[in-house]
């Protein structure tokens, strides 16, 4: 069993130890690139990600979410989600990336919901927030915040679509399960366990982004992404580049299509914020899999409502 286990990540070994030799070979290159990582998470995402985690958390610790679920449970129950399957949603849309997977995660480590309602909750809760789609890409990408409104639409309106889709599917065919609680180390001081559970999160959030952004890096340079750069060149012009770099790392991604602009930039920057790249579904999964999330059928679920919101983007194309 061992040995097969180990065969099956020798192509993850290989990767890796490529990466490695990279880094070593190339300090000068790669380094500004770590640092280039950090500034952007610093810049963009712990901004918009902190506070909202912070208000999430101290609501859920509290009961004030518990309170605010009342008025949903029978939307809920029609739609076969939890009881707070609503609120988790607005706290989700209102959070971030990768917030909505940790607050899955904290119903399901108190035993609120059970793995099949995570199952269905996982895409529906996987959200840009308003704060990083109007601010970090709106305003400071594009120099538009109105722009950024019309992305965080599309996005809310794709997610929500593919994700009501698959309870509405399901709500027949699967019983409702019986939540028991997660082994947890939790307790004690609620307001200390929120602000470090926030503080702990952004920080695993920045260590993703700076890794992912310089593995992107050292993709491009290692002509990896050519294989699907070069086809979409022909397809979505020059901006395929920054879009293929932006299914490793997404932040990166859209901050060089809004620097290279082109017709096509606001829907593959909606396709990226949506589906999330390497790097968050990563981030999102280190949450998802102790609840029991399938891996497969979350990232199926997100490629399928990226291709919505671009889609939905495709009109200003046009205009």
């Amino acid at each position: 069993m061992k040995t097969k286990s180990v065969v099956r990540y020798l192509p993850l070994y290989a990767a890796l130890i490529a990466f490695a030799v990279m880094l070593a070979c190339s300090p000068e290159m790669y380094v500004p690139a770590c640092f280039e990582g950090l500034a952007l998470w610093a810049k963009c995402v712990a901004p918009a990600l902190f506070p909202f985690m912070v208000i999430t958390l101290l609501l859920i610790k509290t009961g004030g979410a518990d309170m605010a679920a009342r008025p949903l449970k029978r939307a809920c129950s029609f739609l076969g989600l939890p009881p707070d399957g609503a609120v988790i949603f607005i706290m989700s849309v209102f959070s971030g990336y990768p917030a909505g997977s940790r607050i899955v995660y904290e119903y399901c480590e108190d035993g609120r919901i059970s793995a099949g309602d995570a199952q269905k909750l996982a895409p529906i809760c996987s959200t840009s927030g308003p704060l990083f789609l109007l601010g970090s890409v709106g305003q400071s990408m594009l120099g538009d915040k109105a722009q950024g409104a019309i992305i965080f639409a599309a996005h809310i309106i794709s997610v929500l679509t593919v994700g009501l889709i698959i309870c509405l599917c399901d709500r027949k065919k699967v019983r409702r399960e019986k939540p028991s609680p997660l082994p947890s180390a939790a307790g004690g001081n609620i307001l200390y366990n929120a602000f470090y559970s926030a503080v702990m999160s952004v920080l695993v959030a920045g260590g993703f982004i700076c890794f992912f952004y310089t593995l992107s890096c050292a993709a491009r340079d290692a002509g990896l992404l050519l294989f699907l750069e070069a086809p979409l060149t022909h397809l979505l012009g020059g901006g395929a580049g920054a879009f293929c770099y932006g299914l490793i790392e997404a932040t990166g991604g859209c901050a060089g299509l809004a620097a290279h602009g082109g017709a096509f930039a606001l829907p593959l920057m909606g396709f990226l914020i949506t589906f999330g790249g390497c790097s968050i579904i990563a981030q999102q999964l280190c949450y998802l899999l102790k609840c029991g999330v399938k891996p497969l059928k979350f990232i199926g679920a997100k490629a399928a409502q990226g291709a919505l919101c671009f889609v939905l983007l495709l009109p200003l194309v046009a205009a």
